[in-house]
């Protein structure tokens, strides 16, 4: 099965070759990723430690004092520890918006990846249960799916060892998108955004982590920890593909 794969893999590059989604160049077959070329994938900025304790972003040089660095700065987080896997810049955003505003699922393969290169996200989530940022009902009607549960099960799978996904919130208010706005403004349109899912409940013990795609200001999930919280949830953190 693994040969007619890859045999698979060889005729349909050879009639539709492969696209970098960050310069549309080719990508060479014998690369580790299947839409993004050698030379942008020399441009992933992979989070080693040490980094920041709450957003993950990394720290460079000598590390003194609170690990904690001027992104966090005033967030006043509801949940724990937060970790990310790759600098939301360059061919790591290249992919998120290919899976998010142009349907390329096929690209969660190199989003697997990222993840398997990132052992401080692996170690940090394995055992534990995953909660995706949900999308308004809205909004995922128009995008067909929510990039941020797609993202969850790609995680959980090569994390192993017991990780779950669970989708434990909803959303209750169809805001308008974050990315234009400052914390300040984020922290009060998303107030009260998210609640607990039908159905749902929280085992007070159990680990769980919140994912989501970007770590910018961290308002969004901020608002799903204080929904949880609400909820009687102890054991919170958060993991994001991309950090920017």
């Amino acid at each position: 099965m693994a040969l007619l794969s890859q045999l698979g893999r060889g005729f349909a590059d050879t009639v539709f070759p492969p696209v970098c989604v960050h310069c549309r160049g080719l990508v060479e077959t014998e690369g580790r990723f299947r839409h993004v070329c050698a030379r942008c994938a020399a441009q992933l900025e992979m989070v080693e430690p040490p980094f920041c304790e709450v957003c993950g972003h990394p720290f460079y040089g000598v590390v003194l004092g609170e690990r904690t660095c001027p992104h966090c700065e005033g967030l006043q987080p509801e949940f724990g520890a937060g970790r990310t896997a790759v600098l939301f810049k360059g061919p790591a955003r290249a992919l998120v918006i290919e899976l998010k505003y142009h349907r390329g699922l096929y690209v969660l393969r190199d989003l697997e990846t990222i993840f398997r290169t990132a052992p401080h996200v692996l170690n940090h989530v394995r055992g534990g249960v995953l909660v995706p940022v949900p999308l308004h009902p809205r909004k995922q009607r128009e995008r067909g799916f929510n990039q941020t549960a797609l993202l969850a099960e790609t995680l959980a799978h090569v994390a192993a060892g017991g990780t779950s996904v669970a989708h434990l919130l909803r959303r209750v208010a169809d805001t308008r998108s974050q990315t234009a706005f400052d914390r300040r403004t984020r922290l009060t349109n998303l107030k009260n955004a998210f609640a607990l899912a039908a159905g749902a409940s929280i085992t007070p013990a159990q680990h769980y982590i919140l994912i989501d795609d970007v770590f910018t200001t961290g308002s969004t999930l901020n608002s799903c920890a204080h929904a949880l919280r609400r909820e009687g949830c102890l054991n919170l953190d958060v993991v994001t593909f991309g950090h920017g």
